[in-house]
């Protein structure tokens, strides 16, 4: 049985380019989790690519918000780090690729317009390359399955379960 916890609406979005690399950690994850798990009615697992400010109408009625990126932290290729409220603003100032000034304008415009999520979490990795490359560096694929389960953990937080189908 999935727990649905009725007072909050979830998105989690997967964002980045899968032709960049690392970059398209967010994206491989969230197909990971859309094709190994099913969720409540009240959550919305998206890849969301490089979208941008075309996923506004997204965050109108959510009140919890998992993204997941690679970020640049300094740290060593693969290094997972969890950011969260306040901190993403400031993580998405240091632009490792296209789409996260659009992901940083994202979340200004929603919160200009009132639409900002109570709850917002970054779920994410240290890239070792974002070169134009399909496929992820040995690093970073190496936390697909950490990242995956950081997704769930953040979830479970919220009160919400997900039913693994494989």
């Amino acid at each position: 049985m999935l727990a649905i916890q009725p007072h909050i609406s979830v998105l989690v979005l997967g964002v980045g380019n899968l032709v960049m690399s690392d970059d398209g950690v967010g994206v491989m994850v969230a197909q990971k989790l859309q094709q190994s798990y099913r969720f409540p009615d009240n959550v919305e697992i998206l890849d969301g690519g490089t979208l941008g400010l075309d996923l506004l109408p997204k965050l109108e009625n959510i009140s919890h918000l998992i993204l997941i990126d690679a970020v640049e932290t300094g740290k060593k290729a693969g290094t997972c780090v969890r950011l969260y409220g306040q901190e993403l603003p400031i993580a998405l100032e240091t632009k490792i690729s296209p789409h996260q000034m659009g992901l940083k304008d994202l979340l200004a415009v929603s919160e200009l317009m009132g639409h900002i999520p109570k709850e917002m979490v970054l779920i994410g990795v240290q890239p070792g390359s974002i070169e134009m490359e399909i496929g992820l560096t040995a690093e970073v694929e190496a936390q697909l399955d950490t990242l995956v389960s950081n997704v769930l953990i953040e979830l479970e937080n919220w009160g919400v379960s997900a039913l693994s189908i494989v």
